[in-house]
């Protein structure tokens, strides 16, 4: 990966009716990542917010050629279902590097995928709406103990996009 590197993490269910405005929040921080100097985009292709994360991406990569995406993906079934969607796949062709970050599937992949992500990122773009998340969540990474750090982010509002540098609210 050359450049600022910026990765995504978010909810896979997202509410019908909150689906745009997201959108349009992941617009305004993707745009003001390249405005920051970003050219490196991390996406892990989960349902939802990574999903549209990475169209977005793809989208601006038309008219700024500079931009690339890197797919990362937390082992080689997953990798394999989402070429079995023809809209995914493409997407997935269109990445500049595609990440199987395991052969198989294991208990802890996703929490290999999601610390890959963030060691390899200069920001997190996050879409949090204030439920509960797992404990491989990539904001909620462990201490030097193994336990889950509170990084003091859950009393934000919902639809709030958070990166490393600033909070906006949608």
């Amino acid at each position: 990966m050359k450049g600022k590197t910026c990765c995504v993490t978010g909810h896979r269910d997202l509410p019908q009716n909150e689906i745009n405005k997201i959108k349009a929040a992941l617009e305004h921080e993707i745009d003001a990542a390249v405005t920051d100097g970003f050219t490196c985009f991390m996406s892990s292709f989960a349902d939802g917010v990574d999903q549209y994360f990475a169209e977005l991406v793809l989208e601006r990569k038309q008219t700024n050629p500079a931009l690339e995406l890197i797919a990362v993906i937390p082992y080689r079934k997953r990798l394999d279902s989402l070429n079995k969607k023809t809209r995914t796949r493409e997407l997935l062709e269109a990445c500049a590097d595609v990440v199987v970050i395991q052969g198989k599937y294991l208990p802890s992949v996703y929490s290999h995928r999601n610390r890959y992500m963030v060691e390899h990122s200069d920001r997190v773009i996050a879409v949090y709406d204030g439920r509960e998340t797992g404990k491989d969540d990539p904001l909620h990474p462990p201490d030097e103990k193994g336990t889950a750090g509170n990084p003091g982010w859950r009393d934000r509002p919902a639809g709030s996009l958070e990166t490393k540098n600033k909070i906006d609210t949608c």
